[in-house]
C-alpha cells in the first residue's frame, strides 16, 4: 500500500505541473522556483510536514519536498545559531542532493553535446 500511495501522490504532483505547464504561458524555470517557494511556504504554514509523512516519497522527491527541505534546514540553523543560520542552514540540509545534481549534471555534460535552439 505504500507504493500505491506514494506513486498516486507523485504522480498527482506531477500532473497538476504538467496542468499548469500546459495553460499557462509560464516557463519552466519559474514553475520550478514556484513549487520550491510553494513548498517552503506550505512548511511555514506546517501544512507541509503532515502531507509528506502521508504521501512518502512521492511528496518528498518531487521540487516541492525540495522546499520543504530547505525550509526545515533554514528553521534549525535559525533555532540554533541565530540570524548567522539563513544563509547556511538550507545549503547544511541540502548539501547531499545540491551536490549529486552538480555531478550527474557534470558527468551528463561529458556525454551529450548540448546545441543551442
Amino acid at each position: 500500500m505504500n507504493y500505491i500511495i506514494t506513486f498516486l501522490v507523485g504522480g498527482a504532483i506531477c500532473a497538476v505541473v504538467q496542468i499548469i505547464m500546459d495553460n499557462t504561458k509560464l516557463l519552466p524555470g519559474r514553475i520550478m522556483v514556484g513549487l520550491v517557494c510553494a513548498g517552503a511556504i506550505l512548511s511555514f504554514f506546517q501544512l507541509y510536514e503532515p502531507f509528506s509523512q502521508w504521501g512518502r516519497a512521492g511528496a518528498t522527491v518531487p521540487l516541492i519536498g525540495f522546499g520543504h527541505l530547505l525550509y526545515k534546514g533554514v528553521k534549525e540553523a535559525v533555532d540554533n545559531q541565530g540570524f548567522i543560520g539563513t544563509f547556511y542552514g538550507g545549503f547544511e540540509s541540502a548539501a547531499v542532493g545540491i551536490a549529486g545534481a552538480l555531478i550527474i549534471g557534470y558527468l551528463a555534460s561529458l556525454v551529450f553535446k548540448s546545441k543551442m535552439k
